[in-house]
């Protein structure tokens, strides 16, 4: 394929074209600052193949795969039937990686399954890991010291017969499913981002285990890992009511983390009754404080320190806890809510509306614009990529790093100015996405000129 320009499709009117250069830009342009060039996103992923036999570079098969979560296609053979064939696509795979054409989805799967999904984890941690050093998240920290990481866990895959000797089961009514969960180690920020930092796998190690992996033997798997692999970051765990109690607080104690856990009223009972004696002995741990979001929001804040808590080791723990009831108009009627934390941070009335509405109410990120956005958004979490074990876990971080540079480019300024009313959803962000891969027209000498010249991106901190 020469660098001559592509046979022309039908004309598309001059402003569907300059909207689709504006958001391919942005994409590319984003990722080639941040990042460097898209071969360096995968840098540290051996390929095992023998070299006279590869038509395409490991690098063109991982970012085929980022493609297609980027853009939503759902399917491995959506590949062939929306990339393969068509030319304007092609010259974009040629620019960027020197080949033909793009790949076929059963290369993929094939290349994939002899991957170590360790080294492809380890991609997913450096770019949040480059974010973090190129001082991008700096912003969004809690009380200008700690990054927010929330840990928890969701399903992935469930099916009807054994899939693999890791499968997790779980019987009902008779039938029995086979299922495989994961945990995650989610970077949070206020504006909106839920970026993976770590993945644990929650698999048996056999097929007949004495005793089921689970979420709360991952999350000591997960810590060590996430320990080592940043012994220095000073961290806040955002957790949820599962991982109260002695075992989690004396983790974070030797780790030097800090944690905002959300109690529920049956958890920490000893710790809720201590709570509320030493409310009554100290009523100046009160705040009362208004906001607008868009209506009016009422919160009054209650907090008292050292609520002494003895764990079933005998080992003795200091807490803090906090209580936020938030009153806003539903139906014109006022409804009250009501949140509650426990903390190894100490609480004030300078930073208990922080600590709340900037740290622990930021858990339900990972389910909202985590979970949920890469179920039920397009990413299609639950579909089954590959049959093969190997593979599907790959896919499972192409599918992490397609959701991180997504999130860059839509809260990226060169996308708000291409976009300043933006494009409604992610799924149209990535239906356009899909758009201006296909049917753009960029020669070969075109496409450097998208992520060419001096610029800066910048985020919303509000």
């Amino acid at each position: 394929m020469s660098g001559s320009s592509i046979p022309a499709s039908p004309a598309q009117p001059d402003s569907d074209m300059q909207a689709q250069h504006a958001l391919l830009r942005a994409f590319v342009a984003t990722v080639q600052h941040f990042f460097g060039d898209f071969p360096q996103l995968f840098a540290g992923v051996t390929d095992p193949r023998h070299p006279a036999l590869i038509t395409y570079s490991l690098a063109t098969l991982l970012f085929t795969g980022v493609l297609m979560f980027a853009c939503r296609l759902g399917a491995r053979r959506q590949i062939n039937h929306l990339f393969r064939g068509n030319q304007r696509s092609a010259a974009k795979f040629q620019a960027l990686f020197r080949v033909e054409t793009c790949p076929h989805g059963d290369t993929l799967d094939a290349a994939f399954s002899r991957l170590n999904p360790a080294e492809l984890q380890e991609a997913v941690t450096g770019l949040t890991q480059t974010l973090i050093r190129r001082k991008v998240l700096y912003p969004y920290r809690l009380l200008g010291q700690y990054f927010l990481v929330v840990m928890d866990g969701t399903g992935v895959l469930v099916f009807s017969e054994r899939h693999c000797p890791h499968c997790l089961t779980r019987t009902r009514d008779g039938q029995t499913l086979y299922y495989h969960p994961i945990l995650e180690a989610k970077l949070v920020t206020r504006n909106g981002w839920a970026l993976s930092l770590m993945t644990e796998f929650i698999e048996n190690p056999g097929e007949h285990p004495t005793k089921q992996d689970c979420e709360l033997k991952a999350f000591y798997r997960l810590a060590d890992r996430l320990k080592q692999r940043f012994p220095r970051l000073p961290l806040c765990l955002l957790l949820d009511g599962l991982f109260a109690g002695g075992p989690t607080f004396d983790l974070c104690h030797r780790y030097g983390w800090k944690y905002l856990i959300t109690l529920q009223e049956d958890d920490l009972p000893s710790v809720q009754r201590e709570f509320k004696a030493l409310l009554s002995l100290a009523p100046e741990n009160h705040l009362h404080s208004s906001r607008r979001t868009p209506l009016p929001v009422h919160q009054d804040f209650l907090w008292a320190n050292d609520i002494a808590y003895t764990d079933s080791d005998n080992r003795e723990h200091s807490l803090s806890g906090i209580e936020c009831l938030e009153t806003c108009p539903v139906d014109d009627q006022p409804t009250v809510t009501r949140f509650k934390w426990v903390s190894n941070l100490t609480v004030t009335a300078k930073n208990v509306t922080a600590l709340s509405n900037e740290g622990g109410r930021l858990r339900w990120k990972i389910e909202n614009e985590g979970f949920n956005v890469q179920k039920n958004g397009g990413y299609a979490l639950e579909h089954p990529y590959s049959q093969n074990a190997t593979a599907a876990k790959v896919f499972y971080f192409l599918l992490q790093i397609a959701h991180l540079l997504s999130q860059l480019v839509e809260h990226g300024s060169l996308f708000r100015q291409a976009f300043p009313a933006g494009l409604g959803s992610s799924k149209n962000f990535a239906f356009r996405l899909l758009e201006a891969w296909r049917n753009l027209c960029l020669t070969l000498s075109e496409m450097p000129l998208l992520w060419a010249g001096h610029f800066q991106i910048r985020f919303d901190t509000s």
